[in-house]
């Protein structure tokens, strides 16, 4: 190149390419076509180094940049689809793994306890406590005791302060009672 190949003023002048291109736009704001469809016309201003064949497909193309970008769009919205599917996929099987894990374990790995050890021990608690809400039938001396209170009150209804001995013992029998269930469940 020469010293004022930079320069186009100079005269040195490399050989261009002018290719242009006219086409005619569709007006698509109505129902019909208000103007006439016209395929693109390539006219080189100059002998160019494109072979007829890539001149041939282009002046028989019919897409626009319009349509091209469309295109683009939609396979990349496409991908961009496949893509998040496999990322569920991939995220869903995940969750199910790890669910699977967390059930089948008894004990975590710092040694506590799982939930559903937790839950086990829960349920053996509940039913302690549903056989011990079971009514068994009073000792003999407690039901006495209660049958004399209940007997003098009848007696006399209109002095209870009467009944003060009777009251008296079936305390003495409830508390005896009272103690022996406290030491059976301490034991």
């Amino acid at each position: 190149l020469p010293n004022n190949a930079g320069n186009f003023q100079e005269g040195y002048h490399e050989p261009a390419l002018n290719i242009g291109c006219t086409a005619i736009a569709l007006d698509t704001m109505g129902s019909s076509e208000s103007k006439p469809i016209s395929a693109h016309v390539w006219k080189a201003s100059a002998p160019s180094s494109l072979s007829q064949d890539l001149v041939d497909s282009l002046q028989s193309s019919n897409e626009t940049d319009a349509s091209r970008t469309k295109i683009y769009e939609l396979q990349i919205q496409a991908r961009v689809a496949e893509e998040l599917k496999k990322l569920q996929q991939q995220e869903a099987e995940a969750l199910k793994i790890a669910h699977e894990k967390l059930n089948s374990a008894e004990y975590k790995e710092d040694g506590s306890l799982s939930q559903k050890t937790v839950n086990k021990e829960i349920e053996a608690m509940r039913k302690k406590l549903e056989e011990r809400k079971q009514v068994r039938p009073l000792p003999e001396a407690v039901e006495g005791a209660r049958n004399e209170v209940i007997r003098c009150l009848r007696e006399h209804d209109r002095r209870p302060l009467d009944c003060w001995q009777e009251v008296e013992s079936f305390k003495a029998e409830v508390k005896k009672l009272e103690k022996s269930w406290v030491e059976k469940v301490v034991s």
